[in-house]
């Protein structure tokens, strides 16, 4: 993908980082946004986004999703998940999509952890952000390259995690897409991904425009943890 540090930056929502810092819908002080966009700004020059994404046909009843290659038709990923059922339910089609801002983020909130834990912890959240911000891009990219050609919609990204949607499902993520060979982006044997600020999520393709999701809450509407501090619906 084209899509790099600039068009990240440009998409990136500064009261996003705000809420993520823990101002709740409020603005801070001059002195923190001042703080906030100098080290947005060294992790915008530290960051090189790489994405993959692939579609494949998809099946999801019972509890059970199962996506099948395009071309050979081939059982590729199998997840037992009510929620990610009922979030590709009507969906022929699915995208899976991994992404990540690359180590270059990891290495600078080291850094920052060894002499400034200020900056640390407002790199964390422009970290978050600026992930979520490069997801939303694809998400768009998506859409222009294949939904709206076909008159289709894309269903709000749901993660492995999210719900009923158990971390296991990483491992034929990463399978299914090569991840670690086409991005550089590895699975720990706790099932966590470096470089830590890095995405994984199934899109499904509906031609069903309700719950679509430009109309929805984005991801935190397919989570049920309606107590989270960070929730955005």
């Amino acid at each position: 993908m084209s899509l790099g540090a600039v068009a990240v930056g440009k998409a990136v929502n500064m009261r996003e980082i705000y809420r993520y810092m823990g101002y709740q819908g409020n603005v801070p002080d001059a002195d923190v946004r001042a703080l906030t966009d100098e080290v947005l700004g060294e992790l915008l020059q530290a960051i090189e986004p790489k994405s993959i994404y692939k579609r494949f046909e998809c099946a999801a009843e019972d509890g059970i999703v199962r996506l099948y290659d395009m071309e050979g038709k081939s059982l590729s990923i199998t997840a037992s998940s009510r929620n990610l059922a009922d979030n590709l339910a009507d969906c022929r089609q699915a995208v899976v999509m991994a992404a990540t801002l690359g180590i270059g983020a990891d290495k600078l909130l080291g850094r920052y952890e060894l002499v400034n834990m200020a900056k640390a912890s407002i790199a964390q959240a422009c970290g978050a952000e600026c992930i979520e911000a490069y997801c939303n891009l694809i998400q768009e990219e998506i859409k222009s390259n294949w939904a709206d050609k076909e008159g289709l919609y894309l269903r709000p990204r749901f993660s492995a995690g999210y719900g009923d949607l158990a971390l296991e499902t990483q491992k034929d993520i990463f399978s299914a897409l090569e991840c670690t060979k086409r991005i550089g982006l590895t699975l720990t044997q706790s099932l966590l991904m470096y470089p830590t600020k890095s995405v994984t999520a199934f899109i499904g393709l509906t031609a069903d425009a309700g719950g679509c999701y430009s109309k929805s809450g984005g991801k935190c509407a397919a989570c049920g943890n309606k107590g989270c501090e960070f929730r955005n619906d």
